[in-house]
């Protein structure tokens, strides 16, 4: 997904059939349950703590998030957006957290080191080189050829899993997992669905400038048409939506054009790109806290996404989940993607490294400030 592509679009799939069922480590999804690839209770537990009320935090977003791009190939690699589900605490920046998880970079070449080792010894003890032309069998290790024809179909196998269809593996290992330590039922949960990507449609986002500008244009040949006299309620109120609408500002529309153009998208995907923002003012993401790099954009969670969490919520996450007032939360993540300060003696997640990165918010307060009150009202 990740490196040197264009913007990748996260949309709605089918709804999990039970908000806490597993799904696996390169899934995409919205709400439900993180999948881990280790197990949950070696995870540091502050790290899931809400930095505003100390609540657990639950899972918003979890994005396979590989990497592809000049020195960086890590395929092993996730994003997870994690929020507080507290009564008024979901709208400040401490509630919200972002965890880039991924293999260690040593692990990873020392597997695929010892997968392309070339055996000393030759696999099979025969006494002739052709001896398939030989009448005898009786210098043939039959065992020794069993052995050896067993161990390459096994290794052959597993360069086939590794270099293809990783998520068959972690299905497994995460049944596994879930069989021993059972369903968590602790954590809390927001509705539960899948997400598929695509890119976005020029023919889209054409058509949605074509629109906006249109309806501008409709709208400010009625307010000229209007007089005192002849404007009624209805005009009153079609000039009043149309001077709103010229008060936004060019951040806001052309972050309104991009949603117009895909309604459905729940998350943008640019990994060391732009993000696409809802107002001009945007925070510090500061510097990695494992190598001390730069942090770079990789990707967004879009306001759309709040509806559909809306549509699957029972009444009790229907009064917490609209009290998120956000437009968007925008991911930086090291721009390395990093695994320093790795310790592997001390580690407790098995060669997998957590590391936090930064969640800037743009809230939707703040855009009526910047505009109009009840802009959006």
């Amino acid at each position: 997904m990740g490196g040197g592509g264009g913007v990748l679009l996260g949309m709605p799939g089918p709804w999990a059939d039970d908000n806490r069922e597993p799904s696996d480590f390169y899934t995409s999804k919205i709400g439900g349950l993180p999948d881990w690839p280790f197990p949950a209770e070696n995870l540091a537990p502050n790290l899931l703590i809400c930095g505003a009320c100390g609540s657990k935090l639950c899972l918003v977003a979890q994005v396979y998030a590989p990497i592809s791009s000049g020195t960086l190939n890590i395929e092993d690699r996730t994003i997870l957006v994690f929020g507080c589900i507290m009564p008024n605490c979901g709208n400040t920046p401490l509630s919200w957290r972002a965890l880039r998880v991924q293999k260690v970079d040593s692990e990873r070449e020392s597997s695929v080191s010892t997968e392309e080792v070339v055996p000393s010894t030759p696999p099979v003890s025969v006494s002739k080189t052709n001896w398939l032309d030989d009448d005898s069998d009786e210098d043939i290790d039959l065992e020794a050829l069993s052995k050896a024809l067993s161990e390459a179909g096994t290794l052959a196998s597993h360069s086939k899993k590794k270099d293809g269809n990783r998520r068959s593996e972690s299905v497994v290992k995460n049944s596994t997992l879930v069989a021993r330590t059972g369903v968590d039922m602790e954590t809390p949960v927001v509705p539960c669905f899948y997400m598929y990507t695509q890119e976005p449609s020029s023919k889209d986002i054409v058509s949605s400038i074509c629109s906006t500008y249109s309806e501008l244009s409709v709208k400010e040949e009625q307010n000229c048409d209007y007089n005192d006299d002849e404007m009624g309620d209805a005009g009153e109120q079609e000039v009043y939506e149309y001077d709103k609408a010229l008060s936004a500002d060019r951040t806001y529309l052309k972050f309104k054009k991009q949603l117009d153009a895909n309604p459905d998208q729940c998350f943008r995907h640019l990994y060391g790109g732009k993000p696409l923002l809802a107002t001009a003012e945007l925070g510090d993401p500061g510097n990695c806290k494992l190598c001390g790099g730069f942090r770079h954009f990789e990707m967004q969670l879009m306001p759309q996404l709040i509806s559909f969490l809306l549509d699957g919520a029972d009444d009790c996450q229907k009064n917490v989940i609209e009290n998120w007032n956000w437009m968007t939360l925008l991911i930086y993540t090291c721009s390395k993607s990093c695994s320093n300060s790795f310790d592997r003696e001390k580690s407790t997640t098995s060669g997998w490294i957590v590391a936090e990165e930064a969640v800037l918010v743009q809230f939707e307060k703040a855009l009526h400030e910047s505009i109009l009150p009840g802009y959006f009202s």
